[in-house]
């Protein structure tokens, strides 16, 4: 049985998205980039920008690192401020 990994959302992708978290199911370990695929696949995705900041696991990630089951990712929206 894949088991899943929980995507974490903040700000205008939770709005985007409806949601502030999302499980998805992996039944083995993809690319970070694979998972932004799939999270724009489904209802409100497709908003998303192009280039996002990730981390799993608490780590800041590229497109290109690991995800395994299990794993935290957080799509991080860009932050403004003073």
């Amino acid at each position: 049985m894949p088991e899943s990994i929980r995507v974490l959302l903040f700000a205008r992708y939770a709005e985007l998205l409806g949601a502030d978290r999302i499980d998805l199911a992996l039944a083995e370990a993809v690319t970070v980039g694979d998972v932004l695929d799939r999270v724009r696949m489904l209802p409100g995705g497709s908003a998303l920008p192009g280039a996002m900041l990730c981390a799993v696991n608490l780590r800041q990630a590229t497109h290109s690192d690991l995800v395994s089951p299990g794993d935290e990712v957080a799509l991080l929206p860009p932050l403004a401020g003073g």
